[in-house]
């Protein structure tokens, strides 16, 4: 289903590309997009991996490389459920990292992230403590693997029972994109099935800012029609 500008608002040009509309195409299309990288993610090994493939993929930064923005100062005890699935105690030593990770000018995803340092190499550590490399890069070596055990969506450009329901009256106007799309809780395990880190990432609605196609004027937008005699 292809979804489009409305007919009343301005031709796109090289300096502005066509936004997400206010329609109900305009909303089909977004969700089918937000679905599918969701889908991505999900049966991903690596969020940063596919995060730095959709901004190449879709021309969102000159210099297509995720980079990690740290918050130093951030702190967050973790949960009695995260050391539970982190098959560690009250005792064992945990560490806390928050970063915006970004490509380009663009903030994609927020996450916290809980880790056993004991089960990282001691460059590996080094690296998280005093650089801003995005977890997933820092400890690749580990030939990791990921296992969801949460994840939700934030926002729903359409809403439970679309389909079955007449579509909405179309705004004909740019759509509005919330702050946060969906988020996920994930576990990486070592290849021998130990535990070491447990996240919490939140995707952002920056990961719809792509240059877009033009696209044709949507019926629901273009006024009434005149039907000849």
């Amino acid at each position: 289903m292809i979804a489009s500008l409305c007919a009343a608002l301005p031709a796109a040009s090289a300096e502005a590309p066509p936004r997400w509309t206010d329609s109900y195409l305009g909303r089909v299309e977004a969700m089918a997009v937000m679905q599918g990288l969701n889908a991505r993610l999900l049966a991903g090994r690596s969020a940063t991996a596919i995060l730095e493939h959709w901004c190449a993929e879709h021309g969102m930064a000159a210099l297509p490389v995720l980079t990690a923005e740290r918050r130093r100062d951030a702190d967050k005890p973790a949960s009695a459920e995260t050391r539970q699935r982190l098959h560690v105690g009250s005792d064992t030593p945990l560490r806390y990292r928050q970063v915006r990770l970004t490509c380009g000018d663009k903030i994609l995803s927020e996450a916290d992230n809980w880790y056993v340092p004991d089960r990282l190499t001691p460059e590996m550590n080094r690296v998280l403590d005093t650089t801003d490399t995005p977890f997933g890069r820092a400890v690749q070596a580990l030939d990791f693997t990921r296992q969801t055990v949460g994840s939700e969506v934030l926002w729903r450009p359409l809403p439970e029972g679309w389909d079955q329901e007449p579509p909405p009256a179309a705004a004909c106007a740019p759509l509005t994109i919330p702050r946060h799309l969906f988020s996920h809780r994930a576990v990486l395990f070592t290849p021998e099935r130990v535990p070491f880190s447990e996240v919490v990432e939140t995707y952002t609605g920056a990961l719809l800012d792509f240059p877009r196609a033009a696209r044709p004027a949507d019926p629901a937008c273009a006024g009434p029609v005149t039907l000849a005699p």
